[in-house]
């Protein structure tokens, strides 16, 4: 397999990563990025490379049977939590994991306290959020319960770690990730402004079914 024609996906992949740490989203060990590349194969973020200076060529090719077509390159402990999402959702193209303080300060509660409904910029976007219940980090068991709730969702947060989303591209999945994060700021300071109040299940719906 000639890697090198996957150039361009790579780079996108070490561009966004970048920006993730740049925003503050995650830590230069911490989070994770991958984007499908076609039917067989997905690239994804190295471990133990500064996540805030990746170039493209430090971005992995894994078989979506696990096998890493990159063997100069460690792959990231949650590697098969990335493959078995994309698996899960074949109308999605991107998965980011990072562990933005705010919205993981909300993972440590496994019912979800964290709502996108204080805007509707943020609900149309995300819509609801889902707690996975903890399992330890790169494992087997995490990658399966990760993958389950995501055929159902796209905006995870996994008890006492992180969050995860996915998307058909890697600009709305990194959205997603950012909204969240904005969305988890907001519920903090709305807590303390008398009246505050989040859109009703009927706006909801409306919003749902918008455009």
């Amino acid at each position: 397999m000639d890697i090198n024609k996957f150039y361009n996906e790579r780079k996108s992949v070490a561009d966004f990563m970048v920006r993730l740490y740049d925003r503050h989203l995650t830590t230069a060990s911490g989070g994770n990025i991958s984007l499908k590349l076609n039917d067989e194969y997905f690239c994804i973020t190295p471990t133990a490379l500064d996540k805030g200076k990746l170039k493209p060529e430090q971005i992995a090719i894994v078989r979506f049977d696990g096998k890493n077509m990159t063997p100069n390159l460690k792959l990231s402990i949650e590697t098969d939590m990335h493959r078995r999402t994309l698996l899960a959702r074949p109308d999605m193209n991107a998965v980011v994991h990072a562990h933005p303080i705010y919205a993981s300060s909300f993972s440590t509660s496994l019912e979800c306290q964290l709502t996108a409904r204080y805007t509707a910029e943020a609900y149309w976007v995300i819509r609801d959020i889902v707690n996975v219940p903890y399992k330890l980090m790169g494992t087997e068991e995490l990658a399966i319960a990760v993958s389950n709730q995501m055929k159902e969702n796209t905006v995870l947060l996994m008890e006492n770690h992180g969050a995860i989303t996915t998307a058909p591209t890697l600009l709305l999945a990194f959205d997603k990730l950012e909204l969240l994060e904005r969305a988890a700021k907001m519920q903090i300071i709305c807590k303390n402004i008398p009246g505050s109040h989040t859109l009703s299940d009927d706006k909801c719906e409306i919003l749902n079914n918008w455009p």
